[in-house]
């Protein structure tokens, strides 16, 4: 079976400088070969048309922001809809195709390739006999799950792993799975991505998620966007920032690479500037620090302020710090501590760039500042999200409109999944709650994150794995580490809309899972079932989906998990089929558990739902001091050390995840090739490379180990001395799974550090 569509194996790879606007023609263009290509020219507009929308829509499954507050009609992404398309599409994953295909011939394909056979229509389990997967029936299926974890002497032998695109009222079974089954192992996406945010936002404000909404973004008079390519993670940003420069607003955006969403762009949705080839400026100020070099940045601008302090007291708004913070004077003579000639070597930055940045800070009544994972994934990440905090307390930029820190969440309901559950480190009042309202008692240990989930596999502590969707054997760093850890397990059970790498690589007993998309009609006793979902500003709203299944055989996350449940726990006196004839019921019993979601039916039925409450937005601060906290951590030396570069994993243009529509990167000039290396063209001279040579890479663990890849691509680049950048998830290869963060346990995927020389015999 011929199983490539795509770019053709040999195809010459290309790199253009990209000078273009981002969106605009090109992301039409895009838009319109995918549609072609899947054969959606009709079901395809018209999804475009429901999607983002609180009457009858259903929400996107890719980013998680907000949707739009003034009625557009067209609150829609290139990604977006190549998310979208590439769920809608007609190609099937049938019993056919497995009997056609051994999981070892399936393992030898690409990625793309995988994905690209389209929806799974029945459960599969492995026959390792064979090597095949091959049809169970859904109550075979949970018997052999529900046997699996009735079978362990300890129920912390199991992990349920959770991905961003499950929704609310899945999520909320699927944790009170785990915990009436006697564990607190959730590890989740969050323990890959946001968890230095989280962590660093309760400690300094006692709340673990941003306290701005996007109509704060339509007013604030400088946006700060650290660490973020908005472009390809969150484009709908870009009418955010596209409408804040026309009202005069001042858009500082810091990242090593420049990229397209801090240039210019051409809205889609804004026709005549379509028609007209008109763009619009995305900032006013770009700067480029080293990787790791923005706690140093921050704590610049911050030092900048306090200095002008002195002559210009409305620089700082001391009423503010007075009455609501506390360890001001600490931070004060920290900053006046540290000398400008240290903030400059480890930002990268000239004291000039710093004071400019700052310039703009003081000069704004109203600010925001905005970040994603290329601040989080460090080994110093909290600290740097609370030096964002306070940075944003000098001038009162929190509890008022316009202001305030502003995660970008990068998948479309992770925040939910924290906000309902899964949560490996849960606190005693949640677990009070859930106690109380499901007649349960959950356990009190803490359980384990993903990085521990891994090592317990591998060290054959964790027996039975359970991922409700995304990818994790690709997702998870130190792959070949990953991979033995999912080989060591019994059972491995992947609940999914497509295949992916995690089904050829699996337990010595594995299950296939398939289950209905966003985008589908979901059929339960009492009609047609929304779901809810949370976005990265803490609104939660219903999606409806619009289409016929893919397969009469699929059902919905709730149903699977009820499903898994009965099974597990047969004395349960949870009323698991119930919930799943009408979410609302499951909705009513989540209004008791979750603060916050009180009076959940009606609320999320409100045009645009609801935002759930956030007490540091009304300046109540829930930590130990009852005031919004400043912090004084030293900087960390970023600086990498002779002969050797940080490197940052990212996604390229043409992707969502772990998902890979195409070996391009539009926005970054890349045409065919993936296996590549962005490098400053100094640091290529100074290594005998030349541009498009062929390197070795080999990276070196906190343990001193080391990793390779062979045979890349260097790409000369626009980004800092001493810096390199590459694509995940080929690069996860290169983190250690004992290099995550002492901080937040995060994987330290953006500072990994390598030697990059001419590749042998090259």
């Amino acid at each position: 079976m011929e199983h490539r569509v795509g770019p053709a194996p040999d195809a010459a790879p290309q790199v253009r400088p990209y000078h273009h606007p981002a969106a605009g023609w090109g992301a039409a263009k895009s838009v319109t070969r995918v549609l072609v290509e899947e054969r959606e020219l009709v079901d395809g507009p018209r999804a475009i048309m429901r999607m983002n929308h609180e009457n009858g829509g259903f929400d996107c499954p890719g980013c998680a922001w907000p949707d739009d507050t003034k009625g557009l009609r067209l609150d829609i992404c290139e990604n977006g809809i190549k998310h979208v398309t590439w769920e809608m599409t007609r190609k099937r994953v049938d019993r056919a195709f497995f009997a056609a295909h051994s999981v070892t011939e399936l393992a030898g394909w690409s990625d793309y390739d995988l994905e690209n056979q389209g929806r799974l229509t029945e459960p599969m389990a492995y026959d390792p006999e064979s090597d095949h997967y091959v049809p169970i029936s859904w109550k075979e299926a949970f018997e052999v799950v529900g046997a699996a974890l009735r079978g362990l002497d300890d129920p912390n032998r199991a992990s349920f792993y959770t991905s961003g695109r499950l929704g609310n009222e899945a999520t909320f079974l699927y944790q009170l799975m785990a915990r009436e089954l006697g564990t607190n192992n959730l590890p989740d996406c969050s323990n890959m991505c946001h968890e230095a945010s989280g962590r660093a936002l309760q400690a300094a404000l006692g709340t673990g998620k941003g306290t701005v909404d996007l109509k704060d973004w339509e007013s604030a008079d400088a946006l700060f966007i650290l660490g973020v390519n908005a472009a390809s993670n969150a484009p709908r940003m870009l009418t955010a920032l596209a409408e804040a420069e026309r009202r005069g607003a001042q858009i500082v955006h810091v990242n090593p690479l420049v990229e397209a969403a801090a240039t210019r762009t051409i809205v889609p949705h804004e026709f005549l500037d379509m028609a007209l080839f008109t763009s619009t400026r995305t900032s006013t100020l770009n700067l480029q620090p080293r990787i790791g070099g923005d706690m140093a940045l921050l704590r610049g601008m911050a030092k900048a302020v306090l200095e002008q302090s002195a002559s210009d007291p409305k620089a700082l708004d001391a009423t503010f710090v007075e009455r609501h913070t506390a360890g001001f004077e600490e931070y004060r003579a920290l900053c006046a501590a540290t000398p400008w000639e240290k903030l400059e070597r480890q930002s990268g930055l000239s004291r000039a760039d710093i004071l400019r940045a700052a310039r703009v800070y003081t000069e704004a009544d109203r600010s925001i500042v905005s970040w994603c994972l290329g601040l989080t994934q460090h080994e110093h990440g909290v600290d740097t999200v609370r030096e964002i905090v306070n940075l944003l307390l000098l001038r009162g930029n929190i509890g008022r409109e316009g202001a305030g820190p502003s995660p970008v969440r990068g998948h479309s309901n992770v925040q939910g999944n924290r906000t309902c559950g899964i949560d490996h480190r849960p606190t005693e009042a949640f677990l009070d709650r859930l106690a109380d309202a499901c007649g349960i008692d959950p356990p009190r240990e803490h359980g384990l994150d993903t990085v521990r989930t891994i090592q317990a596999m591998r060290d054959g502590e964790v027996k039975v794995f359970v991922a409700m969707g995304g990818n994790f054997a690709l997702a998870a760093p130190d792959t070949p580490a990953t991979y033995a850890a999912l080989r060591s397990c019994d059972l491995t059970v992947q609940v999914s809309t497509k295949l992916n790498r995690s089904h050829v690589v699996h337990g010595r007993a594995a299950l296939i899972l398939p289950c209905l998309g966003r985008t589908e009609k979901d059929h339960q006793r009492k009609g047609v079932q929304r779901t809810s979902v949370e976005d990265s500003m803490s609104m939660v709203h219903l999606s409806l989906g619009m289409k016929r299944p893919a397969s009469p055989h699929l059902l919905s996350e709730p149903a699977i998990v009820a499903g898994m449940a009965r099974a597990a726990l047969p004395d349960s006196e949870t009323p698991w089929d119930w919930y799943i004839e009408d979410y609302d019921r499951i909705r009513d019993t989540m209004a008791v558990a979750l603060d916050g979601f009180e009076d959940f039916n009606r609320r999320v039925r409100l045009p645009l739902g609801f935002r759930i409450k956030q007490p540091a937005r009304e300046l109540v601060f829930l930590t130990p001091s009852g005031r919004a906290e400043f912090s004084t951590a030293a900087l960390p030396d970023v600086v990498p050390e002779p002969g050797t570069l940080a490197l940052g994993t990212m996604r390229s243009h043409d992707q969502w995840n772990t998902t890979i529509y195409s070996d391009d990167d539009r926005y970054r000039g890349v045409k065919n090739l993936r296996t590549l290396v962005f490098m400053n063209r100094a640091d290529m001279r100074e290594r005998g490379i030349v541009d498009m040579g062929a390197v070795d890479i080999t990276s070196t663990a906190k343990d001193g180990s080391h990793r390779y890849l062979k045979g890349y691509t260097a790409v000369p680049y626009d980004i800092p001395r001493g810096c390199a950048a590459g694509y995940m998830p080929e690069m996860n290869v290169l983190c250690a799974l004992g290099d995550y963060s002492t901080q937040s346990d995060q994987p330290i995927m953006k500072h990994v550090k390598v030697t990059i020389v001419p590749a042998a015999g090259g």
